[in-house]
């Protein structure tokens, strides 16, 4: 545990040097080139995640379906974490570990996104999803920490972070898809997505 304020800063600095160093640009790349495609042909991008996850999805789904940075059309983008109705009546009459895959199968689109996000890539639920995802013929981006979990084979594009402790990931997380959603506003913006 850090001492200060400003030593929590520099361990922070130094997981960013050394996410920076992971060669994540690629995948990053091919992260937002699936959403800006899926979104300029009208096919829904879904995202879930849970705890600081879930809070991560609406914001994801907030900075697209209103604006990140620019104006232009709404875009379709879905967080499989808010509708309290679906989550309770499908967790208590089946089960927990299934009520996004479940989402996936209602709101899933071939040509489509699932953004699923997990610090261990090991929730259960998420990995469900991952998985309806993949037989729907959507494509999986997912957002982990090191090594991926369960979820590293089921993802078409795995953004991993070099860190393995929930509070770390999740810092890293943020700045991954706020970059992912200003690119990806800026593509669709060019392409009247959403329109």
């Amino acid at each position: 545990m850090t001492s200060s304020f400003s030593d929590y800063l520099t361990s922070a600095q130094d997981l960013l040097t050394k996410t920076s160093e992971a060669g994540l640009d690629d995948r990053v790349e091919a992260a937002v080139v699936a959403m800006a495609e899926a979104l300029n042909a009208r096919k829904p991008v879904l995202v879930c995640g849970n705890g600081g996850s879930a809070a991560d999805a609406q914001h994801i789904a907030g900075e697209l379906v209103a604006r990140f940075l620019i104006e232009r059309p709404g875009l379709k983008v879905i967080d499989l974490v808010s509708n309290s109705a679906t989550l309770t009546a499908w967790s208590n009459d089946y089960a927990y570990e299934t009520v996004f895959a479940r989402q996936v199968e209602a709101f899933g689109e071939p040509g489509g996104v699932l953004v699923a996000i997990s610090t261990s890539g090991n929730s259960a639920n998420v990995v469900a999803a991952c998985e309806r995802a993949r037989r729907d013929n959507l494509t999986v981006i997912g957002l982990t920490g090191a090594g991926g979990g369960a979820m590293k084979d089921l993802c078409d594009v795995l953004l991993a972070v070099p860190a393995s402790e929930t509070p770390r990931i999740q810092e890293v997380h943020v700045l991954l898809y706020h970059y992912i959603c200003q690119q990806v506003e800026a593509r669709c913006a060019e392409e009247g997505g959403g329109a």
